[in-house]
This record gives C-alpha cells, structure tokens and sequence, in this order.
C-alpha cells in the first residue's frame, strides 16, 4: 500500500524497441523466398531442409581463429631496453634519494650523480668492449 506523498518517487525506466530502419522490398523477398520454399517441399522437388542445416555454413571460425599462433617470443635485445627494469631502477634512485636527504642531508644528490656516472661509464665499457671468440 503507497502512501500519499507531496514528492514525485521515479518510476523503473521503460524499455520499448523501436526498430530504426524497415525495408519493405527486403521483408516481402523473406516472405516470398518463405513461401516457395513451401511450395518446393510440398511437391517433393526440394528435400526436407532444417534450419539447422541452412544454417551450418555460417558456424563460427572460432575453430581456426588460434591456427597462426606461434607461442611467446623470446626477448631481444640487453636487459637496459625492458621498461620494466628501467621503472625499477628509477624507482630505487628515487627512494635511495630519499632516504639519503633524510640520513645525510643535501650531500647525498653528489654521491648519487658520482654512483650513476660509475655504472654508466661501467655500462658503456662493456657494451663497447669488443666480443671475444672462443
């Protein structure tokens, strides 16, 4: 039971489908194309077609969508290029920033510009440092 109120309470929203386009010329060739088809199974001449089977050449391609898959590929190219080494190595000059401004104060960006000049010229030297053969 409602109760009289002075406030409007919404109502469910109603669904209604309203088509967008009708194709007068396409819904009488279904209904003729339907209708002969009557008439060819009625005479014999068309054999007892299902919807099943009409409709078994439109299955889905599912099957053979997967074929070309050729598994992960490995990784090319030094550790330096994955941007997710990159974000961690940010990640702990960042924090070792950090916690050096907290301990050591100011002087801590100059050991830290002297570490990061070390491992880049250590890096360069090895990767420009010609290959050995064995």
């Amino acid at each position: 039971m409602k109760f009289p109120s002075i406030f409007r309470t919404s109502n469910p929203a109603r669904f209604e489908v309203k088509p967008r386009y009708y194709d007068p010329v396409k819904e009488e060739l279904k209904e003729r194309t339907a209708r002969i088809q009557k008439e060819l199974e009625a005479e014999g001449k068309l054999g007892d077609v299902s919807e099943e089977d009409r409709l078994r050449h439109y299955e889905s391609g599912i099957r053979g969508a997967f074929a070309q898959h050729q598994g992960i590929k490995a990784r090319e190219g030094s550790i330096m290029t994955s941007t997710a080494m990159i974000r961690t190595l940010i990640f702990l000059f960042l924090v070792a920033g950090l916690a050096g401004y907290i301990y050591l104060g100011p002087v801590i960006f100059e050991y830290l510009l002297y570490l990061g000049l070390l491992v880049v010229s250590v890096y360069y030297f090895f990767k420009l440092k010609p290959k050995s053969r064995q």
